[in-house]
């Protein structure tokens, strides 16, 4: 059943593991003006797919904001101050963007959290992201905060390890994902995205996040 049928009741908490929860809706009321932040940010610093170092080409589209951005080259993974495409630095994190995700981190119980990058993946039917974790940061003591606008996908959250059980729930326009604590290393991932029109965002799905790097 699409978690849609309640897009008209207020945002509640869903306990996901230790140190991780999902704010159902959250984003909701501000995904419209996020939406727009993603455009202009996207202007500057256009969505590419990325190189991995063994030469694969992801099948998710991103870019970046804020003082760093996530980004790749032969030698591996690295924050970066400078966007490689356009030489230029990344366009500044917006003031929403920071004010939402210091708020769900504040909510789900970091309320020391202070993001100084975010990370805009776009995925088009078929997209998707390979179980990993989230391990390119110098300090690991910080949450990850994870919107999720448009068509939904199916999340994927595991364990420690690549092979331990996986929960998988559906995120939808205006879901939030914090984890952190015993979770912050978990192996999570995002299913092939399925072809659907979203009044908000069409043939796509947006997620944005953020990072203390």
């Amino acid at each position: 059943m699409m978690l849609d049928l309640f897009a008209d009741t207020p945002p509640w908490q869903e306990p996901l593991a230790p140190g991780a929860v999902i704010l159902r809706r959250r984003a909701l009321s501000v995904a419209e003006a996020l939406l727009a932040d993603v455009g202009n940010i996207a202007a500057v610093s256009p969505f590419r797919h990325m190189v991995t170092p063994g030469g694969y080409t992801m099948s998710v589209a991103m870019t970046n904001c804020g003082n760093l951005g996530w980004a790749t080259n032969q030698k591996g993974y690295l924050y970066s101050p400078v966007d490689p495409q356009t030489a230029n630095p990344w366009p500044a994190m917006p003031e929403l963007f920071l004010d939402l995700a210091l708020q769900c981190a504040k909510e789900a119980g970091y309320p020391d959290f202070l993001p100084d990058a975010c990370l805009i993946n776009r995925y088009a039917p078929g997209a998707k992201l390979s179980l990993h974790q989230d391990k390119d940061e110098k300090t690991l003591s910080a949450p990850i905060v994870s919107v999720s606008l448009g068509l939904p996908a199916v999340f994927q959250f595991g364990g420690l390890q690549r092979n331990d059980p996986l929960q998988r729930v559906l995120l939808e326009h205006g879901d939030v994902v914090v984890w952190g604590g015993e979770s912050r290393l978990f192996y999570h991932g995002i299913q092939p995205l399925k072809e659907g029109d979203h009044p908000a965002t069409g043939a796509f799905r947006y997620n944005l996040t953020f990072r203390h790097t």
